[in-house]
């Protein structure tokens, strides 16, 4: 299935050509890959789960610190969190109801098994490294913007409540809009 998100439909899809679609070897320089934008944050797909068989996706993500994003949970997508550089703090509310968070700066990692509601906040500038059950890396595209360039500098994009229940329903995400995390965190 190709990625067929719109920036304009006069101009057609927004990422055409950038990656391969399919299983085969290909390289990106600095820079390159599919940008979406999203709230302040810039995403980055690097390879989506059609260049792997729909066994992972991995992206590159340029977050400026800000509030704490919705709590989420995923129904079957793993996700990881490495920090290359600047400050985050990942939420995970555990099977037994247990919440806990940690911060992570650079070279640290954090990992979410599916069906974990988490939440996270960039504390200070930050640049991370994900890599997430095939196909989802589309998730932040749906519910972002496309971006042209990989200038971080790029205004926020703010989706409305429709799109971004679309995004969550079309990767199977649920959000927790009245979930509270242990103050001080």
């Amino acid at each position: 299935m190709s990625f067929e998100y719109l920036k304009d439909p006069a101009q057609g899809p927004a990422w055409r050509d950038l990656l391969p679609g399919a299983p085969e070897a290909y390289f990106l320089a600095r820079g390159e890959g599919e940008h979406a934008k999203l709230f302040g944050d810039l995403f980055t797909v690097l390879v989506s789960g059609n260049e792997t068989n729909g066994k992972f996706g991995m992206i590159h993500c340029e977050a400026p610190p800000g509030p704490i994003i919705p709590t989420h949970a995923h129904a079957a997508t793993h996700e990881t969190f490495y920090v290359i550089d600047g400050a985050v703090r990942v939420f995970v509310q555990y099977p037994d109801g247990q919440k806990t968070s940690r911060l992570l700066e650079p070279g640290d990692f954090g990992y979410v098994p599916a069906g974990l509601a988490h939440a996270y906040r960039v504390e200070a500038p930050a640049r991370l490294l994900g890599v997430l059950s095939g196909g989802f890396e589309r998730f932040f595209q749906r519910m972002g913007t496309p971006a042209d360039t990989a200038d971080p500098g790029q205004p926020p994009f703010i989706p409305d409540l429709d799109r971004i229940l679309a995004a969550g329903q079309e990767h199977d995400t649920r959000f927790f809009p009245d979930f509270s995390w242990p103050e001080g965190e």
